[in-house]
């Protein structure tokens, strides 16, 4: 899924505010969460599912994959949002706090063959993560930093390292079963520096991608999880030696002193893969 569809910015958009919605079909982001939950207040929940069902029927919004996340189900608005969500003809429902395999099945009873995401975001669903993977109807989780890190009253470390045990089990289980996994949101958004620091953090644990909570975090963000000028480059050689090794049948490849085998081939095609999804996306 992810070589189909790069999923390297993730933009959460208020759901209550046509403004953003109409801005956000011009952005060069890969995916939108529509928000129905923390970025809308509480007199506007009701009225957001009928704003948010107007702005995906109008469409205009291309390639970018379609979230619509919803309030939790131990809210008020948690099922009659899902039941509106059901009908936007979103790519997938993203549900708050899941934390067992059975908060996935209460909303997929009411979404049917809809795909799901999971906000991975309370200590109990990081205990769980390996289970909530394994949900048939899951293709994606996203990092609720935020929320985690107060449920975990953790104190703010640039290097997260109170939250990396949470963020290395939810990367198992999410490659453990196929599944797109992004990280979560930077809160600094004027902060380029530092959202890069913990874009590399992310892009080198393994994350697909990064949850954004500003359009001005897009390009950093993009940049920090495509492959680089280098990353390719070194694909190609990597390729290239590998071939005329096999071709020969002879010795051994290597490149840069560095034994080349068919893993590092592998990977080398899924980068060269991926920046001609990324070339075909970009205007």
């Amino acid at each position: 899924m992810s070589l189909a569809r790069p999923l390297r910015s993730v933009l959460y958009i208020p759901a209550s505010k046509p403004r953003a919605l109409d801005k956000a079909r011009g952005l060069p982001v890969d995916a939108i969460i529509f928000d129905l939950e923390d970025a809308v207040s509480v007199d506007e929940k009701v009225a957001s599912r009928a704003i948010l069902a107007e702005a995906l029927n109008t469409g205009g919004y291309g390639s970018r994959m379609k979230i619509v996340r919803i309030n939790a189900f131990d809210t008020e608005w948690g099922r009659d949002d899902a039941k509106a969500a059901a009908d936007m003809g979103a790519d997938a429902i993203l549900l708050p706090k899941v934390s067992t395999p059975a908060d996935l099945d209460a909303l997929a009873e009411i979404t049917g063959d809809i795909p799901l995401w999971a906000m991975m975001e309370t200590p109990l669903g990081m205990l769980n993560a390996a289970v909530i993977a394994g949900h048939p109807k899951l293709q994606g989780m996203v990092m609720g930093t935020n929320d985690l890190a107060k449920e975990l009253q953790t104190r703010h470390r640039a290097d997260r390292l109170p939250l990396q045990a949470g963020l290395g089990l939810c990367l198992l289980a999410a490659k453990a079963n196929n599944l797109v996994i992004v990280d979560g949101v930077y809160n600094a958004f004027k902060d380029d520096v530092g959202l890069k620091v913990e874009c590399d953090q992310g892009r080198d644990m393994g994350f697909d991608g990064k949850t954004l909570i500003h359009p001005a975090q897009v390009d950093v963000t993009n940049t920090a999880f495509s492959p680089s000028e280098a990353e390719v480059e070194l694909a190609h050689r990597q390729i290239e030696a590998f071939n005329e090794v096999e071709a020969s049948g002879q010795g051994v490849a290597v490149v840069d002193g560095k034994i080349v085998e068919n893993l590092h081939v592998a990977t080398a095609r899924d980068i060269l893969a991926k920046v001609e999804v990324i070339a075909a996306l970009t205007p």
